[in-house]
């Protein structure tokens, strides 16, 4: 396959093309939380690249179920694309991937993976960009159409989860963690959540959507009829060394909204204004009932903000999306009491 040119974008290019999440995954070496991120259970056939740079990376003829909650692969669709250094941070020693020409991180290589290899790459999804089979020659990438074969078939193998991140050995830490943590809350109408957590010192992301129905990939005008049983809700990714969960709780979430009003904030009244907390974790929960607690003291009467745990999180429509930055002094109920 011939030689491409590929290069690091400028620091201005990549802050404005790359969003929170990636900038922090790909420039600060950030790892995303597992499970809940776009491509660990993506099967569709075709070439993952780099999201800086577009250095092809990663092929889904080489991708496999790992058990660990990122995309794993067994081996690099391009190896003089993917270089490896020595990483001894958080207390391990374990080999980093990053991108040869863009420099980004990716994530972590092990000698744990299913043969011939025997490697796994442990991949963060907010370091690629996925290019199906089908949009190859469009973008740019039809010399690499040929690894597909018939597309319609491409296998994508299932190995034993008995990897140091999935299954570690007795009294060892996993071989992947997450340094970016996810919170999913509901407390009324989404917009003027995201205005005022947005703004918190160690929050990176935020997106607001719909969590907690049962309805699958629900729309805002199924939403609001409350019968899907989702609520608006807001998705949050913060660094968890610069904001805890619990403080995340007690100072902002039990503080920006009334947790004492069922199924209603302002004038929003129905189930998709309820007050809840969404929970990725044990700790999660058992910071949640803690919270709550201490909230139900401070309010002096019953909390009745739902603990549950966090299904799949349906991000709204674009409109929605940073609305009070789009539309200052539009709708808002929320804000912050003492």
């Amino acid at each position: 396959m011939a030689e491409r040119s590929y290069s690091k974008p400028s620091p201005d290019e990549l802050r404005s093309r790359l969003g929170s999440l990636q900038y922090e995954v790909t420039q600060h070496d950030a790892t995303e939380p597992p499970f809940r991120n776009e491509f660990w259970d993506n099967h569709e056939a075709g070439l993952y690249v780099d999201i800086a740079s577009g250095e092809p990376l990663f092929s889904s003829t080489d991708k496999f179920d790992s058990g660990t909650g990122w995309p794993s692969f067994s081996k690099p669709v391009a190896a003089e694309y993917v270089v490896s250094k020595s990483d001894i941070s958080h207390g391990m020693h374990r080999v980093e991937v990053r991108s040869k020409h863009g420099g980004s991180h990716l994530g972590h290589v092990f000698e744990d993976g299913p043969r011939p290899s025997g490697l796994r790459y442990c991949i963060n999804s907010a370091s690629l960009r996925f290019i199906p089979v089908a949009k190859l020659e469009a973008e740019g990438y039809g010399e690499y159409r040929a690894l597909f074969g018939d597309a319609r078939h491409t296998a994508q193998e299932v190995v034993a989860h008995d990897n140091a991140c999935a299954v570690p050995a007795p009294g060892e830490a996993p071989g992947c963690e997450a340094t970016i943590e996810e919170a999913v809350l509901a407390g009324g109408c989404f917009w003027g959540m995201e205005d005022l957590i947005g703004k918190i010192p160690g929050v990176i992301e935020t997106t607001v959507g719909y969590a907690g129905g049962t309805t699958p990939k629900p729309t805002y005008e199924q939403v609001r009829t409350g019968r899907t049983g989702h609520a608006e809700s807001i998705r949050v990714l913060f660094d968890p060394k610069k904001l805890s969960f619990e403080n995340l709780l007690d100072n902002f979430f039990f503080k920006m909204h009334d947790p004492t009003t069922k199924n209603q904030q302002g004038n929003d009244r129905g189930s998709q204004y309820r007050s809840a907390i969404f929970v990725t974790s044990e700790a999660q929960r058992q910071a949640a009932e803690r919270s709550k607690v201490k909230a139900e003291a401070k309010w002096r009467k019953p909390v009745v903000t739902e603990i549950a745990d966090a299904g799949p999180f349906t991000p709204a429509e674009d409109y929605h999306q940073k609305y009070l930055d789009k539309h200052p002094g539009g709708y808002t109920c929320h804000f912050m009491r003492d």
